[in-house]
C-alpha cells in the first residue's frame, strides 16, 4: 500500500501543531499560579487543547486518504524534534550533542520504517 502525500503532509503539520500543543501548555502552566480558574481560563492552556484537536482532525484527514500507519506515525515522531527546535527559539534551551544524536536517530527510525 502506497502512503497519499497528502496523508504525509497531514503528518507533517500535526507534528509541528503538536509540538506548538506543548509549547503551550508549558507556557500556560507557567503562567497559570495556584487557582483552578488560572488552569481552566487560560488562553496558552486552551490554545493547546486547540492544537491537539487540530491534530486529530489532520489524523482523520489523513486516514480517510489511506495510508499506512507504519509510515505515518513515525512521521508524527517528529514533533520531538520540532519541540525541542521552539524550546531553543522561545525558552533558549540549549540543544546538546546528544540530542542531536537522539534527533538523528529519530529521522533515521522514520525513514527505516517508511521502507520497511
Amino acid at each position: 500500500m502506497t502512503t497519499p502525500f497528502f496523508s504525509i503532509v497531514c503528518f507533517v503539520i500535526a507534528a509541528l501543531l503538536g509540538a506548538v500543543g506543548q509549547l503551550l501548555y508549558k507556557s500556560g502552566v507557567e503562567h497559570a499560579g495556584q487557582e483552578w480558574s488560572g488552569y481552566v481560563l487560560n488562553f496558552r492552556i486552551l490554545g493547546g487543547v486547540v492544537c491537539y484537536v487540530a491534530v486529530m482532525v489532520l489524523f482523520l484527514a489523513a486516514f480517510r486518504k489511506g495510508g499506512s500507519l507504519s509510515v505515518l506515525y513515525p512521521i508524527y515522531a517528529s514533533t520531538f524534534i520540532f519541540a525541542a527546535l521552539l524550546d531553543l527559539g522561545v525558552y533558549s534551551t540549549p540543544i546538546r550533542l546528544v540530542n542531536i544524536a537522539g534527533m538523528a536517530l529519530l529521522v533515521i527510525g522514520m525513514y527505516l520504517m517508511g521502507h520497511a
